[in-house]
């Protein structure tokens, strides 16, 4: 790829929203640099374990954006890459962009046999650390670009050397190095995306403390086939059938002591996640605590489904308070219906909290002179400079209005380079 012209368009961030994003331009006939921190494209879609409300899963959509970007050279991929520094202004941003070291290079026909070799184990990224892997892994079944890593420590140690034996095709570089590399931008796209409220920043729900209570992240991972549990979703502690399980709507969200906001699609998720659950055991007894279900449109429809499962019942309150049961240590709910005003406490199998959606690149992670707004999204008000949010970087985003977003942060992309 040859910016030399300073015709570049930067995508910062490799999910959803910043592949969108990076296809579109270069489609348009634009060329695009696509930086990842992560060893793979797809960020939190990747992660899903189905959308709602069809339930498809999302692997083939991936599949799709992965073949257009194999197929277009007009995008340059960097995984395991941040912006280090930043100069320049519009127009002509300046971007130092470190690369972390993969110690596997491109010659990788991830064939495994590195793996294999390895004795060394991590806890596994893909999956939140919620089991462990080899530390010479592929990040997971459709991982783009389709190629293995090592853990530092294990490039490091002993167990290096017996990768780099094991390896037929000379694809193992122990000796790799950081890297930084300098692009001049016209325009930069910012698709850092999100991560989930700190649940430990929850004391009154038991996350941490009490067994069994989970985010709905976590959740996502144990329904998915990619995840540690192989999709089945069953209780962490003793890898049990779930034969009840309750959700706490508002986690965090739309609290002044923690996020005053709504992070809009927490509602769905859950009930798509109860619909999992249902799935897989028709008689376990669903319990879901909101303050709004918030199911807009279409999605009225799959709301009012669940709603008729004798087996699903809606309680309108926040939970106040989870404590562990003294015989089994087992969640404890105790809440009370707005609706009824009865109060209750209840013992259940899991509790699934639904945390909010935070900007992912806070002020000290992303050092793009960006304007935000008081919880930290990527406002429009930069745009004139050349700069443009897109996805959950700028504000709570289902996965479909992510697309959207993306779309329309290419075009006002395009824009720029068209006024130069």
């Amino acid at each position: 790829m040859n910016d030399s012209d300073g015709k570049l368009i930067a995508v910062i961030g490799g999910g959803i929203s910043g592949m969108t994003t990076a296809l579109e331009a270069a489609e348009a006939g634009y060329k695009v640099l696509l930086v990842e921190q992560e060893p793979f494209l797809g960020g939190r879609v990747a992660r899903n374990s189905k959308y709602y409300p069809k339930l498809c899963p999302p692997s083939c959509g991936l599949e799709i954006n992965f073949k257009r970007l194999a197929r277009n050279p007009d995008v340059r991929v960097l995984t395991m890459a941040r912006v280090a520094s930043v100069a320049g202004g519009p127009g002509n941003w300046e971007l130092s962009i470190r690369v972390e070291p993969r110690f596997v290079n491109d010659k990788c026909t991830a064939c495994g046999k590195c793996a294999d070799a390895c004795e060394t184990k991590i806890p596994n990224p893909f999956n939140l650390g919620l089991d462990q892997v080899k530390g010479a892994y592929l990040p997971h079944p459709m991982a783009y670009p389709l190629r293995y890593v090592l853990a530092p420590k294990v490039a490091a140690g002993p167990d290096g050397a017996k990768c780099k034996a094991a390896c037929t095709c000379d694809a193992v570089v122990l000796d790799d190095k950081p890297q930084t590399i300098k692009v001049n931008a016209a325009s930069v796209v910012v698709a850092t995306g999100w991560k989930p409220y700190d649940a430990a920043k929850l004391g009154h729900l038991g996350y941490g403390t009490v067994k069994n209570v989970v985010t709905n992240v976590a959740m996502e991972r144990l329904a998915s086939p990619t995840g540690h549990t192989g999709g089945k979703i069953v209780r962490p502690s003793d890898g049990g059938p779930i034969t009840d399980i309750a959700f706490a709507q508002c986690a965090g969200s739309r609290d002044e002591n923690h996020l005053p906001y709504c992070s809009g699609v927490c509602c769905m998720a859950t009930l798509k996640q109860a619909v999992l659950v249902r799935e897989q055991y028709p008689d376990a007894k669903i319990t879901v605590h909101y303050i709004d279900v918030r199911a807009m449109g279409k999605y009225e429809t799959f709301y009012a489904k669940l709603q008729q499962d004798p087996k699903v019942t809606f309680v309108r309150g926040v939970v106040a308070k989870v404590s562990a049961d003294p015989a089994t240590g087992d969640p404890v709910v105790e809440s009370e219906d707005s609706l009824t005003g009865k109060r209750s406490t209840t013992k259940t199998g899991m509790l699934v909290l639904a945390t909010g959606i935070v900007p992912a690149a806070g002020k000290d992670d992303c050092p793009l002179p960006l304007d935000r707004d008081e919880f930290g999204f990527v406002t429009r008000r930069q745009s004139k400079h050349g700069l443009h949010g897109a996805g959950c970087a700028s504000r709570p985003n289902s996965v479909a209005q992510c697309v959207q977003e993306a779309t329309g942060a290419a075009l006002k992309a395009i824009q720029d380079l068209a006024a130069r």
